[in-house]
């Protein structure tokens, strides 16, 4: 597996990482031990680098991935987040974080961090007094690296004029390609930049169902992007992706992937599922070379990116 570099402070990880999200939420019942062996899996096949938060069954995925790489921790990078409540509220106040990090390092099973990331920017709470705790926290030496999720330019900027900023998270993927407005500044600053849902919340691997047919737990039951109308122009877009895929002896999951690690070599993906075989397949994407015929044919199957947004009625990102 390829190295790539995200940000100027030394995070050096694997070119494909893992999300650990699906294990516990959003994607129907959780599946702990589905989750552990697909994390396995993943370091065996060189996978460095895996994401977690307290949002993911509140501690509990967190200690599916703190047991699951125990045997091989130092070998790899562990990323975690805070910033919300159990209301699905935001709370960024230092004392909370400071509270968050003791748990997660506890469920764990670790002495710290690798990648602390504010989970989403918290709007009663200067972006200022939570890179200065961060801060304090790798000073202290539980935290190496700190991270944004969905933040803007202004927020990014701020943050790291107090504490040095390595990677911004973010969705994004041929279907969301709205961050792409934000490549200057993570340029301008040298922040690493980490695509979470690469593969369009599963719509990219090729089985994607109607909204209907998914249980209530289950984001897509909800999302725009799966509901009629928009879902069978999705569907036609994947089948033409899937097309370009076989011709290149790929999977639709592999090239959407390829694409993404086409877009910048500060680039790194975090693919997540509970099957071990789909780790295998994701991984093989790192392999994947795709020439300027094929990125201009998948721009031409989709020129503005996929049909519905990302989030439900109502939600932005902070810097959209």
């Amino acid at each position: 597996m390829q190295k790539r570099t995200l940000g100027t402070q030394g995070l050096t990880t694997s070119a494909i990482g893992y999300g650990s999200m699906g294990i516990s939420m959003a994607y129907g019942a959780a599946d702990a031990e589905g989750g552990s062996s697909a994390i396995q899996r993943a370091y065996d096949l060189g996978v460095t680098f895996f994401d977690t938060a307290e949002l993911y069954g509140w501690g509990e995925n967190e200690k599916v991935v703190g047991q699951a790489v125990k045997t091989f921790r130092d070998e790899v990078v562990i990323a975690t987040k805070f910033g919300f409540t159990r209301e699905y509220g935001f709370d960024s106040r230092p004392d909370h974080i400071r509270d968050v990090v003791e748990n997660s390092l506890r469920y764990l099973g670790m002495d710290h961090i690798d990648v602390l990331y504010q989970h989403r920017p918290d709007p009663n709470v200067p972006i200022e007094d939570v890179a200065g705790t961060v801060k304090e926290l790798i000073d202290a030496g539980k935290v190496k690296y700190f991270g944004l999720s969905e933040a803007g330019p202004e927020t990014m900027r701020r943050a790291h004029a107090v504490q040095s900023v390595s990677v911004l998270q973010t969705e994004y993927n041929v279907f969301d390609r709205e961050v792409e407005v934000l490549f200057p500044t993570l340029a301008e600053l040298g922040i690493g930049f980490v695509p979470y849902s690469p593969l369009g919340r599963g719509f990219l691997t090729g089985t994607a169902k109607p909204a209907a047919e998914y249980d209530a737990t289950d984001m897509r039951s909800t999302s725009p992007r799966w509901q009629p109308g928009n879902f069978e122009k999705n569907v036609e877009a994947t089948r033409q992706l899937t097309e370009l895929a076989a011709s290149k002896d790929a999977t639709v999951a592999q090239l959407a992937l390829a694409w993404i690690l086409a877009q910048g070599e500060n680039i790194v993906p975090i693919p997540g599922t509970r099957s071990a075989t789909r780790v295998e397949e994701n991984v093989g994407a790192a392999d994947l070379t795709l020439t300027a015929t094929d990125l201009a044919r998948i721009k031409e199957i989709l020129p503005e990116g996929g049909f519905g947004s990302r989030m439900p009625e109502g939600m932005t990102a902070d810097w959209e």
